[in-house]
């Protein structure tokens, strides 16, 4: 993040990596395969947007979304002990729209990859 302290920079990395092994290990069938991407820490470390990416129709999304929503106490609970702050921030799950626009733009050029070519009549009728 730009703009960022190298201590929020660590504290972001930190939680990023301690709210991964906690989702990791839920156990609600609500959530399927999530990534933690990112996390963004208020400077006063009392809130910290968690940013994921999942797999599965949008239904299965959705679905992701509500079962991280309903863990986010419990995973904020496993946080504070084991990371050391003087807050626990209150996590928010979010998902990560560059990870879904990223994997939209590689699909249109996967299937632009596989279109043939196409020609351009110029005004007499010839192909170009």
């Amino acid at each position: 993040m730009k703009g960022r302290s190298s201590r929020m920079r660590k504290v972001d990395e930190l939680l990023r990596e301690v709210v991964a092994e906690e989702v990791a290990l839920l156990k609600d069938p609500r959530i399927g395969f999530v990534t933690v991407t990112g996390v963004d820490t208020a400077p006063d470390l009392r809130q910290a947007t968690v940013f994921y990416s999942a797999m599965g129709t949008e239904e299965e999304l959705r679905e992701t979304a509500t079962g991280l929503a309903h863990a986010a106490p419990h995973v904020q609970s496993r946080v504070g002990g084991q990371v050391r702050l003087k807050y626990t921030p209150v996590l928010t799950f979010v998902p990560d729209e560059a990870v879904a626009r990223g994997l939209r733009l590689s699909q249109i050029l996967h299937d632009l990859e596989q279109e043939p070519p196409v020609t351009v009549d110029d005004p007499d009728g010839e192909p170009r």
